[in-house]
C-alpha cells in the first residue's frame, strides 16, 4: 500500500510543510508525537495521510493537544495498518453524504459507496467547512492528492505543499 503523509504546521512565522513517515509508528500516540514535532512551536498543526490514490485522512493537533481525526471513507482502517492505527479509536460517521449539499454546479456526483468518518468540521475555522470537505473527497475522479491540494490551497498552505510534494 502506498502512502503519503505531510505535515503541515503554521506558526508566528508562517506556514511549513514536512513529510512524514509513519512506517515505524505503533499507536496514534505515537503519530501525534511525530506530528507535534515537526513544528514544536506551531499553534496548529494538520496531517494529510493519503494512501493508494483511493483514502484521505487528516489529523488536526491545536497548539500540541486536542487532536481531531477526519477520514474519506471507514475503509481506510479496515485496509491498511497505518489507517487502522489513525482511525481506530474513531467510532462517529461523518455526516452522511445524503445530507451532502453540494455547492456548485461544477462538482461532479458523489460517491455512493464512500463512507466518510470523523470530525467533518476539523478544518471550519479555517474556510472550509464539513460539507465542503465532504463534497471534495466524494466527487468522482477526485484523487486524495487533488482534495489535500484543495484544501491546502483554501487553508493558505498551497504553495508549501506544492514545494513539498516536487522536492
Amino acid at each position: 500500500m502506498s502512502i503519503f503523509a505531510a505535515a503541515v504546521a503554521r506558526s508566528k512565522n508562517g506556514w511549513t510543510a514536512s513529510e512524514l513517515d509513519l512506517s515505524g509508528l505503533a499507536d496514534i500516540d505515537e503519530v501525534v508525537d511525530a506530528l507535534r514535532d515537526t513544528e514544536p512551536d506551531a499553534d496548529l498543526a494538520l496531517l494529510f495521510v493519503e494512501s493508494d490514490d483511493e483514502y484521505l485522512a487528516i489529523l488536526r493537533l491545536d497548539e500540541g493537544e486536542d487532536l481531531r481525526v477526519f477520514s474519506s471513507d471507514s475503509g481506510f482502517a479496515e485496509e491498511s495498518r497505518i489507517g487502522s492505527v489513525l482511525l481506530g479509536e474513531i467510532e462517529a460517521p461523518a455526516l452522511g453524504l445524503d445530507d451532502l449539499a453540494v455547492e456548485d454546479d461544477e462538482d461532479k456526483p458523489v460517491d455512493p459507496d464512500a463512507d466518510p468518518v470523523g470530525d467533518a468540521e476539523l478544518l471550519g475555522d479555517l474556510g472550509l467547512g464539513g460539507q465542503r470537505l465532504l463534497a471534495l473527497c466524494a466527487m468522482e475522479g477526485m484523487l486524495p492528492s487533488d482534495v489535500t491540494a484543495e484544501i491546502c490551497q483554501k487553508i493558505g498552505c498551497g504553495d508549501e505543499m506544492e514545494e513539498l510534494r516536487e522536492a
